[in-house]
C-alpha cells in the first residue's frame, strides 16, 4: 500500500483519534515502554509445610516446561537443577534453577536425550527426583528404569503404565479389554509399505498411518489411496526413528472431519484417579494443535462423563498413577474413540488448571512422593473457560506455519492485561534455534465465560510484542475471531476448511484500510516532528512503514507527492520463476535427494526432503522438466530461501 502527503497534515483537519494517536507517538519515547505486572496464575499451589516431598528436583527439560516445573518446586520450597545443552547455557530456565549441569552439545541425542550425561548430573547433584516435563525423555521407559535402579523417583507414571501406553498397539488391545471404545484397525505391526497398502485396502480408506511409539503428530500420516499408503509409510518411519528411536507403525481407519477432545486424568499410588475434564483440542495443522480450549463446546454433561469415566477404567487398566492425557476424537454424533494415552504432562495443561484451580505440576510430585489424592471427583469442578494460544517462531503463511529460526530483537509478554498467562522460557535476546521445537510460548487467558476468555485473547495477541523472527500471532489472531471458531463449529479440518488457498493474513474491508492508512499517516507525521530534535529510524529510505494490525503485518509505502511522482518512474524488479527452481522454504537438514541433473520429473514428483524440528517435509516439482542443476546434497544445512535445485 501507498500513501501519499500532501503539505503539512499537522495543519489540516484530523480525527480526534488520530490526533490522540499523533500526541502519544510524538511524545513517547523511540523505544516504546511496556508497564509489565506480573500477574497470578490461574491455579494455586496449596502443599502444606507439613508434607515432606522431595529436597531437590532435576529437571530433564529445557524451555517452558522446564520454567513452569521450577516455578512449582519454588513455592514448595524445592531446590532445583536445570540441565542444558552447551547452546542453552545462557536459557532462562538454565538462570531460574538453583543449579545447572551441561549435558552435551546442541543436537538432542547428544545432550537432552543423553541418559548417560542426565544420570551423572543427577548423581553430581544429588537429586532425589526427576520431572521430565513432555518430550524427550517424558515417556522413555529406560530412562524411568535407570532411575529407579539408583533410588531416583521419575516423577510420572511407572515403566509398566509407560511401556503399555507408549506402545499404540499394546495400548488400543489394552483400551479394548478396558471396555473403551476403540478406533476400527490393524492390531499389529505393519513392515513394509506393500503390506501397509494391503492392511489399508482391507480397512478402507482413508486411513491413518502412524508410530506405535510415537506422538505429538510426528509419525502420523494421512493416506488417501495406494500411492498415499506407501509414501507415508517411509515418512512415518523415518520421522518416528529420528524422534522415537523407534519406527514401527500402525494402520486405523482415519475418522473423517473429527474433533480431537482429551480427558485430563490424575491418579496415586492408592488405586484412586480422576479425571480433571476435557480440553478441545481440534485446531491443528499437521496433526499439532494450535489451539486449545477448556471446556469444550461440544460436549454435554453426559458425553464428558462418558469419556471421563473409560479415562478413568483406562488409567486403573495399568495402574497408572501421575497426571496423563487420554486422547479421542469425537464424530459429529458425539460417538468417541480412544486415540492415545500420553503418560506425562500434556503441553497444554495449563487451560485445566485455571478452570479447576489445581496445580498439575505439584500434583505430579505428591503423587511421586507416594502421597494419596487431596480431591474426589466431586471436587472437581469446570469455573469459567480458559483458551490457549501456542505462539511459535513460524511462518503461518506457508503450510500454516513452517519453523523460522532467529534471535528475538525485541520481546514483550501481554502480562499487563488481567486473567492473562504467559508460559514462556524465552526473553529479550534468545535465539530459537534448528535444533529444538519452535514454541515462543503459550498464551492462555481466562474468563468467567468463552466470551470473555476469547475477548481477552484477542486484546494478548494484539498486546505481544515479537520482533526479530517470523512468528504465527497473524494466523492465531484469525482463528479465535473467525465466525466459525467463535460459533464453536470446529474439527481438525478446520484450517484446510476456512482457508483451501493458504492463510493468507488478514484481507482489509475499505474502512479498516483507510484506518490502517490513517495510522501510518499519523506515524509518518510523528516522524517528521520528531526528526528536528532525534534521529529516527522509524521507516525505511523508500518510505516503508511495517504495521502490525489486526494481527496482521502490513507494508505501508508513505510518501510526499513528488517522491509518489517519481517512483512511478522506478522499474519493479521482475518476480523469480518459481517453476523452475526449488528453493527451501525453511531452514533445516536435507534428509534425501530424489532426482540428479538430466532426469525428468512429473508434476508433484518429489524432489528431496528437508527435516525441521524432527519434522520430514517433500518437496516437489510443481511441473513436469528436466533437472538442470542440483545444488544439495543428504546431510547438509540448508537455510530458508536456500537454492536446492534448478529445472529447465
Amino acid at each position: 500500500m501507498t500513501l501519499w502527503m500532501i503539505g503539512n497534515m499537522a495543519a489540516h483537519s484530523v480525527p480526534s483519534t488520530l490526533k490522540r494517536l499523533l500526541f502519544a507517538v510524538k511524545c513517547s519515547p523511540l523505544q516504546s515502554r511496556c508497564c509489565v505486572v506480573q500477574r497470578e496464575a490461574q491455579y494455586s499451589t496449596i502443599s502444606s509445610p507439613n508434607e515432606k516431598t522431595f529436597d531437590k528436583i532435576l529437571i530433564a527439560n529445557r524451555g517452558e516446561i522446564a520454567c513452569r516445573v521450577i516455578k512449582t518446586c519454588k513455592k514448595m520450597g524445592i531446590q532445583t537443577v536445570a540441565v542444558h545443552s552447551d547452546v542453552d547455557s545462557s536459557a532462562v530456565h538454565v538462570k531460574m534453577a538453583d543449579e545447572a549441569v551441561c549435558v552435551g552439545s546442541a543436537p538432542t541425542s547428544k545432550s537432552y536425550l543423553n541418559m548417560d550425561a542426565i544420570m551423572d548430573a543427577i548423581r553430581v547433584t544429588g537429586a532425589q527426583a526427576v520431572h521430565p516435563g513432555y518430550g524427550f525423555l517424558s515417556e522413555n521407559k529406560e530412562f524411568a528404569k535407570r532411575l529407579a535402579a539408583e533410588g531416583v523417583a521419575f516423577i510420572g507414571p511407572d515403566t509398566h503404565a509407560i511401556q503399555a501406553m507408549g506402545d499404540k498397539i499394546e495400548s488400543k488391545l489394552i483400551a479394548k479389554a478396558a471396555k473403551v471404545n476403540t478406533i476400527p484397525g490393524f492390531d499389529g505391526v505393519v513392515k513394509t509399505a506393500e503390506e501397509a497398502v494391503k492392511i489399508a485396502q482391507q480397512i478402507g480408506y482413508p486411513v491413518m498411518i502412524k508410530a506405535s511409539a510415537g506422538g505429538g503428530g510426528k509419525g502420523m500420516r494421512i493416506a488417501w489411496n495406494d500411492e498415499e499408503t506407501r509414501e507415508g509409510f517411509r515418512f512415518s518411519s523415518q520421522e518416528a526413528a529420528s524422534s522415537f528411536g523407534d519406527d514401527r507403525l500402525l494402520i486405523e481407519k482415519y475418522i473423517d472431519n473429527p474433533r480431537h477432545i482429551e480427558i485430563q486424568v490424575l491418579a496415586d499410588k492408592h488405586g484412586n484417579a480422576l479425571w480433571l475434564n476435557e480440553r478441545e483440542c481440534s485446531i491443528q495443522r499437521r496433526n499439532q494443535k494450535v489451539v486449545e480450549e477448556a471446556p469444550s463446546t461440544f460436549l454435554d454433561p453426559v458425553t464428558r462423563r462418558a469419556m471421563g469415566e473409560q479415562a478413568v477404567q483406562l488409567a486403573k487398566a495399568v495402574h497408572y498413577s501421575s497426571a496423563g492425557t487420554v486422547e479421542f476424537l469425537v464424530d459429529s454424533k458425539k460417538n468417541f474413540y480412544f486415540l492415545e494415552m500420553n503418560t506425562r504432562l500434556q503441553v497444554e495443561h495449563p487451560i485445566t488448571e485455571c478452570i479447576t484451580g489445581l496445580d498439575l505440576v505439584e500434583q505430579m510430585i505428591r503423587v511421586a512422593k507416594g502421597y494419596q489424592l487431596q480431591h474426589t471427583q466431586e471436587d472437581i469442578p469446570i469455573n469459567g473457560w480458559a483458551i490457549e494460544c501456542r505462539v511459535y517462531a513460524e511462518d503461518p503463511y506457508k503450510s500454516f506455519g513452517l519453523p523460522s529460526i532467529g534471535r528475538l530483537s525485541q520481546y514483550q509478554e501481554p502480562l499487563n492485561l488481567d486473567k492473562v498467562r504467559v508460559d514462556s522460557g524465552i526473553q529479550e535476546g534468545s535465539d530459537i534455534s534448528i535444533y529444538y521445537d519452535p514454541m515462543i510460548s503459550k498464551l492462555i487467558t481466562y474468563g468467567a465465560t468463552r466470551a470473555e476468555a476469547l475477548g481477552r485473547m484477542e486484546d494478548a495477541l494484539d498486546n505481544y510484542v515479537i520482533r526479530g523472527v517470523t512468528h504465527n500471532i497473524p494466523l492465531l489472531r484469525e482463528i479465535i475471531t473467525h465466525p466459525r471458531f467463535v460459533s464453536g463449529h470446529i474439527s481438525t479440518n478446520f484450517l484446510p476448511e476456512v482457508y483451501p488457498d493458504g492463510f493468507k493474513g488478514h484481507q482489509l474491508e475499505a474502512d479498516a484500510k483507510r484506518e490502517l492508512l490513517a495510522s501510518a499517516a499519523v506515524l509518518y507525521i510523528a516522524a517528521e516532528l520528531r526528526s528536528a530534535k532525534v534521529l529516527s529510524t522509524q521507516r525505511d529510505a523508500a518510505g516503508g512503514i511495517v504495521l502490525q494490525y489486526l494481527g496482521t503485518l502490513f507494508k505501508v509505502r508513505v510518501l510526499s507527492k513528488l517522491a509518489a511522482e517519481l517512483n512511478s518512474y522506478m522499474p519493479e524488479k521482475a518476480s523469480e520463476d518459481t517453476s523452475s527452481i526449488l528453493r527451501s522454504p525453511m531452514p533445516g537438514t536435507v534428509v534425501a535427494v530424489s532426482v540428479k541433473p538430466g532426469d525428468t520429473v512429473a508434476e508433484g514428483q518429489e524432489i528431496c526432503v528437508i527435516e525441521a524440528m524432527k519434522m520430514q517435509n517433500s518437496l516437489t516439482a510443481v511441473k513436469q522438466a528436466k533437472v538442470k542443476s542440483v545444488h544439495c546434497k543428504p546431510g547438509e544445512t540448508v537455510g530458508e530461501g536456500d537454492l536446492l535445485v534448478e529445472l529447465e
